[in-house]
This record gives structure tokens, C-alpha cells and sequence, in this order.
């Protein structure tokens, strides 16, 4: 496969990846204000922020920290490159791109999905409720990712899009855990505390399965190890990671042997890590220096299959 279009694919799920994480994080965020005013906190509102390192970028364009204008900065903003406005500009754009490497089905999604966010834009969320929105954008990416696994031949073009899809997700679950578990160890009320993490744990799809594998109540140290470690989590570290592995050994061609061994390693730190050892370096450091492994693994895809030669 040529390096650009794979290129293409690649960003194509990224961005769409992108556009769902960041409607779960705002959906979390949006359902936090609901709670008494007395709880919140600069910190809270600005957790998205903080999660997706764009402060500046936000505090260029807005004069005040705000629950309203951080929801707009994240959804109908044109001018912040990471808006779902803009995420699924861009993926629309990179399907156009790659039209004859995806199926009929797959195009139509994505074209439909950018069509109806430009009709609504005009009219944000007058239009719109929150939380309808964000389902729309969750639901948008969904029937992509159906039409994906069912009408998408089992190629490179499938692969690449589906590493681009973890390499985004795990980051994305990295960084939410990390920032979640900070303002939770500087928070003083336990009922305030408890209700984050329930809304973290649905920010991931992973509310019934917390239920169904921990029985008792929720914990910062279960939620941790359910996120990291296990594997029957679809978005969890270990289950991205061990899905990376596998797509990149199914990838033809010789190339590519390099990010093979690292995504290996990680793998095999996660497979064989427990919560004893995270707990002993902290899980900040423990979430930071996976970040990095991540970030180096995707800079390594780009290197070895997607630069233009």
C-alpha cells in the first residue's frame, strides 16, 4: 500500500476516534455542572483542558473560564483544530481522499455525519440538546465503525485503520484517567468524588463492566487496574495495546520491524504489570511514562509506513 494512502486511512479513524473521545470527556464534564454549584471548582471545569493540553489554545480565544464557552471551544469551534467541528471536517476530508480504498457504506457515513455537523453549527446547541449531541456524535462514529468491520475487505487499508483507531483511544483513556485521578486526590467530598468516578467510568463504556467484574463499590484503585490492565476491556490500555500488536504483525511487507519490537515490549509491561507495581511509582508516573511509549509508537508508525518517500 502506498505510504499516502495509508497515511489517509490512518488519520481518517483518528480523527473520527478523536471526535468520540473528546463527546465522552465533554459529556462527563457537561454532567458535573448539573451537580450544586458549591462543588465546582475551577479545576473541574477546566479538566478537558487539562486532559487535551489546549488551555492556551482556548485561553487565546476566550477571556474567561467557563463551562459554556469550553463546550463550544470543544464541538461547533472552527478556529481550535481539535473540535469535533473540526475532527470530522477532517475525516470526511481524508475518506474523500482514500474514496476508492473504503467501501460505499463507509463514505456515506462519514459524508452524512460531516453534512449534518456543518447544518447544525449554525445553530449549536439552540438546536440541539447537550447531551443529545454528544449521543449524535458517539453514534456517528459508531455506524462508521460498523460499516467498517462489515463491508471493508481484511487489508492493510483495514489495518491501518484500525491501529489508527487504538493508537488515539488508548491515549485518549491514558490521559482521562490521569487528569481524573488528580483532581480526585485534591477533592475533599467523598459524594463528589464517588459521582466523577462513576461518570468516568460510563465516559468509557466500561460502567457494567466495572459492575460485572468488581462487585463492590467503586474504587480508585479498581477503576485504575479495570483501565490499565484488563484485557476484556474494550478501552482499556491492555486491550488497545494487544490490538496494535496485532494489526501490525498482520501488516504486509518487511518494513515496519522497529515499531513491531516497541509495541511488543508495551505489551508485554502491561500483560505482565499489576496494580502493585503502579501503586509503588504512582499512577501518574506510571500513566505519564505510558504516554510517552504510546506517543512513541504512533511517531514510529509515521516513520516506517506513512512518510511520503
Amino acid at each position: 500500500m502506498l505510504s499516502r494512502t495509508a497515511s489517509e486511512l490512518y488519520w481518517l479513524s483518528r480523527y473520527l476516534e478523536r471526535a468520540e473521545n473528546t463527546a465522552r470527556m465533554l459529556d462527563v464534564a457537561w454532567n458535573m455542572s448539573l451537580i450544586p454549584r458549591s462543588t465546582q471548582t475551577t479545576e473541574e471545569i477546566a479538566a478537558p483542558l487539562t486532559i487535551t493540553g489546549s488551555r492556551e489554545a482556548y485561553d487565546a480565544q476566550f477571556d474567561s473560564l467557563n463551562m459554556g464557552d469550553v463546550l463550544y471551544f470543544f464541538t461547533f469551534n472552527d478556529k481550535y483544530s481539535g473540535s469535533i467541528y473540526n475532527c470530522l471536517k477532517l475525516a470526511r476530508e481524508n475518506a474523500h481522499a482514500v474514496r476508492g480504498k473504503i467501501t460505499m457504506e463507509m463514505w456515506e457515513s462519514i459524508n452524512a455525519a460531516w453534512l449534518e455537523m456543518k447544518a447544525m453549527a449554525s445553530e449549536g446547541f439552540a438546536g440541539i440538546g447537550v447531551s443529545e449531541f454528544f449521543e449524535w456524535v458517539k453514534n456517528c462514529s459508531h455506524l462508521f465503525r460498523g460499516a467498517t468491520y462489515g463491508t471493508v475487505m481484511r487489508s492493510d487499508a483495514f489495518r491501518f485503520l484500525r491501529i489508527g483507531t487504538f493508537i488515539e483511544r488508548a491515549d485518549n483513556t491514558a490521559r482521562i484517567l490521569d487528569v481524573r485521578h488528580q483532581i480526585r486526590d485534591r477533592a475533599g467530598d467523598v459524594a463528589v468524588d464517588y459521582y466523577r468516578w462513576n461518570a468516568l467510568l460510563r465516559s468509557v463504556g466500561a460502567f457494567e463492566a466495572y459492575r460485572e467484574m468488581y462487585a463492590d463499590s467503586i474504587s480508585a484503585e479498581n477503576i485504575a487496574e479495570l483501565l490499565i490492565f484488563r484485557a476484556e476491556v474494550p478501552r482499556s490500555l491492555r486491550s488497545c495495546v494487544e490490538t496494535i500488536c496485532d494489526l501490525l504483525t498482520q501488516v504486509e511487507g518487511d518494513s515496519g520491524i522497529n515499531v513491531k519490537r516497541i509495541a511488543a515490549v508495551q505489551n508485554a509491561r502491561l500483560q505482565y504489570g499489576d496494580m502493585a507495581h503502579v501503586l509503588e511509582i504512582g499512577l501518574h508516573a506510571y500513566l505519564e511514562d505510558f504516554l510517552r511509549r504510546i506517543n512513541e509508537v504512533g511517531e514510529m508508525i509515521r516513520a516506517e509506513y506513512l512518510e511520503v518517500t
